[in-house]
C-alpha cells in the first residue's frame, strides 16, 4: 500500500452533518491519500465542511445523481487506485486498508455487507435476489451487487465511465462490467453503520425495477446468450406442449404452436448474432485500448 497513489472518492448530497468528520478521519488514518468529495448540488454546507477537513472538492451546480458524482470523482482524481465510499458515514474508513491490501492481486475489491448491514429487511431480500441474478449473468458468485464501498484500479474505472448511469445503480453496472470483461474481483466482509442523518433516497419499487433493467442491459451487452437462450427454450417448450395438447384434443397443429416454435427459432438465431457482435466488439476494444491516465483534479 506504500507504493500506491490512492484517491478516496466520496459522492455527497446534503451531508454537512457527517462529511467533515468522515474526511478528517480518513486524513488522520491515511495522510498521503487524496480525498475527493463531489458535492452533488447540496443545499447545505457540505462543500465547505469537506474543504475545511482537507478534501479536494468538486461541485455540481445542481443535483445530478449519485452515479454522476462518482463519474466526476473518477475524472478529477489523480490516484492509480480509487476507493469509493458514501458520505453518510455508513462505511468505516478503517476498512479501506483491508480493501487496498488485496488490490495487487485483484483488480477490484468490494466491501460486502452482511444481511444486517442493509437499511431494511426488504432491501436485504431484494439485494439477495439481484446477487443471484448477477451471479447467473457473470458466472461468478456475486456477494454484494449494490455495495458503494469498493476499491478499484483507476484505469479500469475510467474505462467504464461511459457506461455508468447517473443514479444509485452505478455499483451494479461497474460490478457486472468488470466481471464480464474478465477483470478479477473479490469481496471483503465489512460492517456498516446506521445512517446518522436523513434517510436513504433509494425507493424499493422504482429503483428495484431500474436495477433489474440494468442487469438485463448489461447481460445482453456482455453475454447475450445468457438472456436469449432461456427465452428461446421457454418459447420452444410452450410451443411443443401446446402442440401435444392440441394434437390429442383437436387432432391438429395449431397456429399458436407454429408461432411459439418459430419465435423460439428466431430468438435463438438472434442470440447467435448478438454473441458474434459482442465478441467482435471485445476484440476491437482489446486491440485498440488506450493507455488510461489521470485527468488531474479540480477544486471548486
Amino acid at each position: 500500500m506504500e507504493d500506491m497513489r490512492v484517491s478516496v472518492v466520496i459522492p455527497a448530497f446534503n451531508e454537512a452533518g457527517t462529511i467533515g468528520r468522515l474526511v478528517s478521519r480518513i486524513k488522520s488514518l491515511y495522510p498521503d491519500f487524496e480525498v475527493v468529495v463531489v458535492n452533488d448540488g447540496s443545499g447545505d454546507t457540505t462543500a465547505e465542511e469537506a474543504r475545511a477537513a482537507g478534501a479536494v472538492v468538486y461541485s455540481h451546480p445542481y443535483n445530478i445523481g449519485n452515479g454522476a458524482a462518482v463519474k466526476s470523482g473518477i475524472r478529477v482524481s489523480r490516484g492509480d487506485t480509487l476507493v469509493f465510499m458514501d458520505g453518510d458515514a455508513q462505511h468505516n474508513p478503517e476498512d479501506i486498508a483491508g480493501l487496498l491490501s488485496l488490490i495487487p492481486d485483484y483488480d477490484m475489491v468490494v466491501g460486502a455487507r452482511s444481511g444486517m448491514g442493509h437499511a431494511t429487511f426488504w432491501r436485504a431480500m431484494g439485494n439477495k435476489i439481484y446477487n443471484r441474478l448477477a451471479s447467473y449473468v457473470t458466472k461468478y458468485p456475486v456477494q454484494d451487487l449494490t455495495s458503494g464501498f469498493r476499491a478499484v484500479k483507476a484505469n479500469i474505472a475510467r474505462s467504464f465511465i461511459h457506461m455508468l448511469p447517473n443514479t444509485y445503480s452505478y455499483p451494479t453496472t461497474l460490478t457486472l462490467g468488470v466481471l464480464r470483461s474478465g477483470w478479477s474481483v473479490t469481496y471483503l466482509p465489512v460492517k456498516t453503520n446506521k445512517r446518522r442523518t436523513g434517510k436513504s433516497d433509494i425507493r424499493m419499487m422504482k429503483d428495484g425495477v431500474r436495477f433489474f433493467m440494468i442487469l438485463t442491459r448489461i447481460a445482453t451487452l456482455y453475454s447475450p446468450m445468457r438472456v436469449f437462450l432461456p427465452v428461446s427454450f421457454i418459447m420452444f417448450l410452450l410451443g411443443f406442449f401446446n402442440y401435444i395438447w392440441t394434437f390429442f384434443t383437436a387432432g391438429r397443429f395449431t397456429n399458436m404452436s407454429a408461432l411459439l416454435l418459430v419465435t423460439a427459432v428466431l430468438v435463438f438465431m438472434m442470440s447467435l448474432i448478438s454473441e458474434q457482435i459482442c465478441q467482435m466488439r471485445f476484440e476491437m476494444r482489446e486491440g485498440d485500448r488506450p493507455v488510461m491516465k489521470s485527468d488531474g483534479a479540480n477544486s471548486m
